[in-house]
């Protein structure tokens, strides 16, 4: 017996090698499979009646049913989501563009609120700069009043000095006595 397996077994070690070829090998058929299954339905298959049988297929109809009825709730239930986060997105969109907007017209704000502090400033330093030099002119013009003043002075005491004789010097100063004598006279 072992002889006929094994003449079996190496029928079906054929090289095939891309041909047609016939397989020997009784275990891999499928009409082997087949009817071992096909007994073992009718054997133990006997006592099931067909009404059982519908009452089966019934029951997986309607958990198929149900199944697919969960998935559609499950999916409205999904795409109800998704376009809740659409609009959300879309909301949030808009209101990144709101924040961007307000984010330029702030920039553009603080450069003219720049511009104008600025520009105010400068006004400032000019006004400072102007009272500056109207200060430095007056210092100087009474700079120069003193001096021509002092130089005017010098001149007239030179004058009166070379002028002046010890008998006119005299004279004047009796005039002066004289006259604060009738002042203190009338202050009595």
């Amino acid at each position: 017996m072992r002889n006929v397996t094994d003449s079996f077994v190496s029928l079906g070690h054929w090289p095939s090698a891309g041909s047609f070829g016939f397989n020997t090998d009784i275990l891999a058929t499928n009409p082997i499979n087949l009817s071992v299954v096909l007994g073992v339905l009718i054997f133990f298959g006997k006592g099931v009646c067909a009404s059982c049988i519908n009452d089966l297929l019934d029951n997986r109809k309607q958990r198929i049913l149900s199944t697919i009825r969960n998935s559609e709730e499950l999916r409205r239930g999904a795409i109800e989501q998704l376009e809740r986060a659409r609009a959300r997105l879309q909301k949030v969109e808009i209101e990144a563009d709101e924040y961007r907007m307000n984010g330029y017209s702030e920039i553009e704000r603080e450069k003219v609120n720049l511009i104008n502090a600025t520009s105010y400033s400068l006004e400032q330093l000019e006004n400072y700069k102007n009272e500056t030099l109207h200060f430095e002119q007056q210092r100087t013009i009474n700079q120069v009043r003193q001096e021509v003043f002092q130089q005017a002075l010098q001149g007239a005491l030179r004058t009166l000095s070379s002028c002046l004789t010890s008998e006119l010097h005299f004279r004047t100063i009796s005039a002066n006595i004289g006259i604060l004598g009738a002042m203190e006279e009338i202050t009595d």
